[in-house]
């Protein structure tokens, strides 16, 4: 059941709380009328989108959450609140009800790239590359000199294995974004995927080169360098990789991070060898693995 008072504070916030009205001979009650006001409705609603926007920065999405579904409600033509509830979903990882908000949004306001870039990522994670795509290069009619969905494009085309307009769109990218050293780094991934490991070493190093503490690529560069023969700097990158984060010694990270299958089976050898499992031990506190079960 509704909380009485909360609605009538709701009512009184809004302006639309009636009043008695004069009694007509023979009547013995004249109930209230609420005059509902569309404009102070969506008023309301967009000001629960803002209050929803907040608690999302202070990590409070059950409250940001229920906020952004009355916000909707209060304003069900606003393509921002729809915008925010499906962006909102897809951080709670509902997937379904992101992707419904989120069209009923672009139904509104076809013309907005965000909505489109926000569905082509909402896709993405659903690992449904086809739409992604789609709705990324649409995204990007409008709005070409996006370099965030420009990368995201060249992850969806590295997925669906178009190797070569991966790398097209993660350049594109960082010819947007000088500083945008994962657009590099994910080129090392394709290169090694394709099988070209030196031209991968190489956009591992720039990356790099652009930021010195950016783990992924420092570890993906070690592991390529062990591969090769190079054990003894191969070790020394990746113990300083690990211990920047060691969340990269996690098989099922790395893949999240779109390594591919071919960098996954030398990171697994890498990451099993004595070394790098004492490193990993001293890092996080933990007894080592018994020899019998790493690779020497």
């Amino acid at each position: 059941m509704p909380n009485r008072n909360f609605l009538v504070c709701l009512f009184i916030t809004l302006g639309l709380w009636g009043t008695t009205a004069k009694p007509i001979l023979g009547q013995a009650l004249v109930p209230h009328i609420i005059q509902l006001n569309s404009a102070q409705l969506e008023q309301t609603g967009l000001r629960l989108a803002e209050e929803a926007v907040q608690l999302a920065r202070f990590q409070q999405f059950e409250l940001a959450l229920s906020r952004a579904e009355l916000a909707t409600e209060l304003a069900p033509n606003s393509q921002q609140t729809w915008a925010l509830l499906g962006s909102l979903y897809i951080q709670a990882e509902e997937l379904e009800e992101g992707i419904i908000a989120l069209e009923q949004a672009q139904e509104i306001d076809p013309s907005n790239a965000d909505i489109r870039f926000v569905l082509g990522r909402a896709y993405f994670q659903k690992a449904d590359y086809g739409e992604a795509i789609d709705h990324l290069r649409a995204g990007l009619k409008f709005k070409p000199d996006s370099p965030g969905a420009l990368f995201d494009l060249g992850n969806a085309y590295y997925k669906r294995g178009k190797f070569k307009r991966a790398i097209a769109r993660y350049e594109e990218a960082y010819e947007l974004e000088k500083n945008l050293w994962p657009a590099i780094n994910n080129i090392g991934l394709v290169e090694y995927e394709m099988g070209n490991v030196d031209d991968a070493i190489g956009k591992w190093r720039e990356a790099i080169s652009l930021d010195s503490k950016a783990a992924e690529p420092l570890l993906a560069l070690s592991v390529a360098l062990y591969t090769k023969g190079d054990k003894q700097q191969g070790f020394a990158m990746g113990e300083e990789a690990l211990r920047l984060d060691s969340r990269y010694a996690n098989i099922d990270y790395l893949d999240q991070n779109l390594w591919g299958e071919r960098l996954l089976e030398d990171a697994k050898r890498f990451l099993a060898t004595p070394r790098i499992q004492e490193t990993l031990a001293q890092i996080e506190d933990l007894p080592p693995l018994s020899p019998d079960i790493v690779s020497p």
